[in-house]
């Protein structure tokens, strides 16, 4: 296995509590969650685990697809490295925004009018 992909399954797990208390996540997604939980601690499994130590081959294989399926809204919920560049500074990050150009001319205008 990949070393960078079970870094990445690892970072995945953790993001995990974040995906089950964010309420614009969809149930069927909270429940393919629960169904992983409870297949792996259910006693009953595809391959049983006495059968030549291939038993939690199942169980792997269950969290992986759980994992893979659901990664691009667990990849949400991963820290962002600021330590270096912006350490000390405060930051505000996701924000969308857009820049408008004043027409200066109606401004002098208003000015003139004001005096």
């Amino acid at each position: 296995m990949n070393p960078y992909f079970a870094f990445l399954l690892l970072k995945r797990i953790k993001g995990l509590k974040f995906l089950m208390k964010d309420p614009a996540i969809s149930k069927w997604y909270k429940a393919l969650v629960i169904f992983g939980i409870i297949y792996l601690i259910s006693p009953i499994d595809l391959i049983p685990f006495p059968v030549l130590g291939f038993g939690l081959l199942d169980d792997l294989a269950v969290w992986i697809f759980i994992l893979s399926f659901l990664g691009e809204q667990l990849d949400k919920y991963q820290p962002k490295d600021y330590s270096k560049k912006y350490k000390g500074k405060k930051v505000i990050d996701d924000i969308d925004f857009e820049v408008k150009k004043e027409n200066t001319e109606e401004k002098d205008e208003e000015d003139d009018l004001d005096e």
